[in-house]
């Protein structure tokens, strides 16, 4: 593990840039505010390192109707900064989700990832659950769950 990388919670104004230059580059500001990002259930974690905020993760108490599980969580706007990538701050954004779910009585948490991002997720134990589909305008996208 990288011990170079911090994890802590986060507002979730302070994941917007991020998500904006990451995962929305060619959308406005305003689409990199979802709904939900200000409930209480609603936590974001910022990865980072020597004081940077270089990757974010926001995780939902989202019930998704594919799962039999009461308590769902759903992980959207994860993003590492490209230059960043590998130093396992990803992983370590999810792990440290984990606990928090967990300790919130979560039995599942689940995300539509990007289809370049399966492989990512299904290191960390994530399954594919049904067929790629679109999400205009980002593109091709899997549903991935894992159980807690």
């Amino acid at each position: 593990m990288n011990q170079k990388i911090e994890i802590r919670v986060i507002k979730p104004e302070e994941t917007y840039p991020i998500r904006h230059l990451v995962l929305r580059p060619n959308q406005m500001l305003k689409n990199c505010v979802y709904p939900g990002d200000q409930d209480v259930s609603t936590f974001h974690l910022g990865a980072f390192y020597e004081g940077k905020l270089v990757g974010i993760a926001s995780y939902y108490l989202e019930g998704n109707q594919e799962f039999k599980e009461e308590t769902q969580y759903r992980l959207r706007g994860m993003a590492t900064l490209t230059e960043y990538r590998g130093m396992e701050a990803g992983k370590q954004l999810i792990r440290e989700a984990e606990k928090i779910m967990k300790n919130r009585g979560a039995e599942l948490w689940w995300c539509n990832a990007r289809s370049s991002a399966s492989g990512f997720y299904e290191k960390l134990g994530l399954s594919v659950h049904g067929e790629v589909f679109d999400i205009d305008p980002i593109g091709p996208h899997k549903m991935m769950v894992r159980n807690l």
